[in-house]
């Protein structure tokens, strides 16, 4: 008999890997040409992203994460690293954690490829994305499924959808709140 062991995936957006036109194009590209994102046929759609778009948008959008990148990378993943950091110190060395973006690096094939190579059998998919959405939540999903297209061995999988509710969610907004405003 299998022994289960739990990991958990935690899932944000994305970001370019450098604060340059060609690493933003190449993110944008990615991330614009989701269907979950944007949902207009391609056959109208490409001509203007990669005709229009990507070539005029890129440098614009390079110049804004030149103003935001940190030593640490662009703010997105910085502050995913520390949450992934936080959560594996609090679950322990038991459970595996792994941080995986839709589009861009470190991408979700590879976060999944760690947390299996560790002999996770259970699978926590955490969308860092408190309320549901098709482009945000439902996007994983499907990059899940590609990522675990071609595994012999796939993990049981348990999918937290949105936690925007939840009261301890809720308490830690509060809380958040409450420090600012003493401040």
């Amino acid at each position: 008999m299998r022994q289960h062991k739990l990991g958990v995936l935690m899932v944000n957006l994305g970001t370019p890997e450098a604060p340059t036109p060609q690493a933003v194009k190449r993110y944008l590209a990615q991330f614009l040409s989701d269907r979950r994102v944007v949902d207009t046929p391609r056959w109208l759609w490409w001509p203007l992203l990669y005709g229009v778009i990507l070539p005029l948008r890129s440098p614009r959008v390079a110049k804004l994460y030149r103003s935001v990148w940190t030593v640490d990378g662009s703010p997105l993943l910085a502050i995913s690293r520390r949450q992934e950091h936080a959560l594996a110190m609090r679950l322990g060395e038991d459970i595996p954690v792994a941080l995986g973006m839709s589009y861009g690096s470190p991408n979700l094939g590879s976060a999944l490829d760690s947390l299996l190579s560790q002999g996770v059998t259970e699978l926590v998919v955490l969308p860092m994305y408190p309320q549901y959405s098709c482009s945000t939540t439902a996007a994983v999903w499907d990059g899940l499924a590609a990522a675990l297209r071609h595994t012999r061995q796939m993990p049981g999988i348990r999918f937290i959808r949105d936690f925007a509710t939840h009261p301890l969610y809720i308490a830690a907004l509060k809380q958040r709140v409450e420090q600012t405003f003493a401040a």
